[in-house]
């Protein structure tokens, strides 16, 4: 009977898979990247980065299993670029992951580049450039990978009520103008640019059609480049199924909150009557904003339309912004809390300046600075030295891990803004967030019996200000990985670590294709060596690029900003003292005036002292870094 029993099953098993397989296909897109002209806001008219001569650009679209190849040409004319698949894993493809100088050399004007991978993970991703902060010009779109096995669809909603929003914050100014500005000596402090609008689908006034008595699933993603989004529905709730591509157990809300790069699939069941249209807004988290200036609606309305007919009434005013609090999410497989980890890797972000002037963030004292090989080319080059971290650069702020080790973050953030974390190839299980302002994780010192018995897993998840996060994650997906804060400001200023994740299974089981080493070769860029490409001695990193050096210790330039600011008060106190007390008054006698023309005031240090020491010290006005809206500590 056994015997019969194992005869029966191959077949059946070789069956499944077979039919598994035929319905998997093959799905080619073309891209030919290009400028074109929007104004998605009806203010401002400015080049924008479409495909195939139109903008927005176009959802990418599969099924579970399927094998997606996009064919990509960069006609912008003046800069490179490239794609990254946001949220998706790349197993056993990272050189399809898309940040240049990283998993693979940009695509240069002129050239062209092909991705091809299997995607094997259900949910709601997005694709962007991954190359000069560039995708703030409008090079973001949709990725959706449909489920037909999904454990919500046809029990909670239908196929064809599911409906996909973007929202993104939205700037008139190019990358190309506003990044040299951000990073500057002329921007001491790191203030962000503020976007000038926000947008539903690309656009506003967005009407969206519905039927009563129906489930829709909206799937939202914020393919934004800075700000966080406050959303929700009037007059409806959101039952949340789905985080970055992860499936959770319906959790209800009515307001929700969206970091750049974040998603979020939920269910809005419809009323029973077409009577009226209903607002859905999206409110841009100012608090991130250095200013706020007064011409800046920072929401961005939209409508679902039961009724054409019937008015689209103005949102109503809310109290507060109270978002549903993702950490109370349970996935829907109900996998527990990982074993104590492996490998802890300590992060500590920080914004400081640089003997240039400028701000760049760290991660502890590395702000990042690009490798002249693809660290993912340095792993493939480096024989048995490619599991010496050394080898990936002194400012890639590498970390090599081992295959099937648990892998715990913990991020102290050292800094008053919030930051969305994201880590490529993965997702991870969030563990424990602080509250804002509890200080870090060795001043909390959280145990395993603090951690949530089975937490919720995204790809990208805040930070909050002045507190830390603990993320874990098992390293079973071979390649070169980002950990990065997708405030793409940040991402600029150097906010960025990687994980080399079994650099040694990487050598026996990945080729480059040949288009891939075509596009270096038209940039000139190697791709073998180390981060300094030196082939002969990987442990050489002369010449390897650097950011600029440190400010002279014990001097910064928020100090000499702080001086700046110290000497101005002291010499407007010297002026209005002086005017005060030496302005004539008409109700004083006459041996009153001759004394004071004959007192001279005397000036010590920067403050201002006469016989009578009537003046009181001038204010000392400190300013320190400023990133995402808040201030980092001296």
């Amino acid at each position: 009977m056994p015997s019969l029993l194992g005869r029966l099953v191959l077949p059946v098993a070789w069956t499944a898979t077979l039919l598994g397989l035929s319905t998997a296909k093959t799905v080619t897109y073309n891209f030919n990247i290009g400028w074109v002209t929007s104004n998605p806001d009806g203010a401002f008219d400015r080049p924008t980065i479409g495909i195939n001569g139109q903008w927005p650009i176009p959802r990418i679209e599969a099924d579970v299993g399927d094998t997606v190849v996009v064919h990509a040409t960069n006609q912008l004319g003046n800069q490179s670029t490239s794609l990254h698949f946001h949220g998706l894993y790349q197993n056993g493809t990272t050189h399809m992951d898309g940040p240049s100088q990283v998993s693979q050399c940009a695509i240069a004007p002129g050239s062209s580049f092909t991705y091809n991978f299997t995607i094997n993970q259900p949910g709601t991703y997005w694709y962007h450039s991954h190359t000069n902060g560039q995708y703030p010009d409008g090079l973001r779109g949709a990725l959706i990978v449909h489920d037909p096995d999904s454990p919500f669809l046809n029990t909670y909603y239908q196929q064809e009520n599911e409906r996909v929003l973007t929202v993104s914050d939205w700037y008139h100014d190019q990358i190309a103008d506003l990044l040299p500005a951000f990073i500057s000596k002329t921007n001491p402090t790191g203030a962000e640019p503020v976007p000038n609008a926000a947008l539903w689908n690309d656009t506003q006034n967005l009407k969206v059609p519905v039927q009563p008595n129906t489930t829709y699933l909206f799937r939202v993603i914020n393919v934004g480049a800075f700000a966080g989004q406050y959303i929700w529905f009037e007059g409806h709730n959101m039952t949340i199924i789905e985080v970055d591509g992860v499936y959770h157990q319906p959790a209800v809300a009515d307001m929700i909150y969206l970091s750049a790069a974040q998603r979020c699939s939920f269910l809005v069941t419809t009323k029973n009557e077409t009577s009226s249209n209903y607002a859905f807004v999206a409110s841009m988290d100012t608090s991130l904003f250095d200013t706020l200036p007064d011409d800046l609606n920072y929401n961005v309305t939209g409508w679902l339309v039961y009724d054409d007919a019937q008015p689209l009434p103005d949102p109503a005013l809310v109290d507060e912004l109270n978002n549903f609090d993702d950490m109370t999410l349970l996935p829907y497989d109900n996998q527990t809390l990982l074993g104590e980890p492996d490998t802890t890797v300590h992060l500590d972000v920080i914004m400081d300046n640089l003997g240039d002037g400028a701000n760049y963030a760290f991660f502890n004292n590395i702000t990042y600075k690009a490798p002249k090989v693809p660290t993912l080319y340095t792993a493939l080059s480096a024989g048995d030295q490619a599991a010496d971290p050394t080898v990936y650069g002194s400012y890639t702020h590498s970390f090599v891990l081992e295959r099937g080790q648990i892998v715990q973050i913990n991020v102290n953030n050292l800094d008053t803004g919030r930051h969305p974390f994201h880590l490529h190839g993965h997702n991870f299980q969030a563990i424990y967030r602080s509250a804002e302002d509890a200080g870090t994780f060795e001043e909390n010192n959280p145990q395993e019996s603090d951690f949530s018995p089975m937490p919720m897993r995204r790809d990208t998840f805040v930070l909050y200000p002045t507190g830390f996060i603990v993320l874990r994650f098992r390293a079973d997906n071979p390649g070169v990985w980002l950990f990065h804060c997708h405030i793409e400001w940040h991402v600029s200023s150097g906010l960025i670590a990687t994980f080399v994740e079994a650099p040694l299974d990487l050598q026996q089981t990945l080729s480059i294709p040949q288009d891939h080493l075509d596009a270096c070769a038209a940039e000139n860029i190697p791709t073998a060596g180390n981060a300094a490409g030196n082939t002969v001695n990987f442990l050489d990193l002369t010449g390897e690029p650097k950011p600029p050096d440190p400010l002279p210790a014990g001097f910064t330039t928020r100090g000499k900003v702080a001086l700046a600011f110290s000497c101005l008060s002291g010499i407007l106190g010297v002026i209005v003292v002086a005017w005060y007390g030496l302005a004539p008054d008409a109700a004083a006698p006459a041996w009153a005036e001759e004394r004071l023309a004959e007192t001279e005031p005397q000036v010590v240090g920067s403050a201002v002292r006469s016989s009578e020491a009537t003046a009181t010290e001038p204010e000392v006005v400190t300013v320190t870094a400023v990133s995402g809206g808040g201030h980092s500590k001296a």
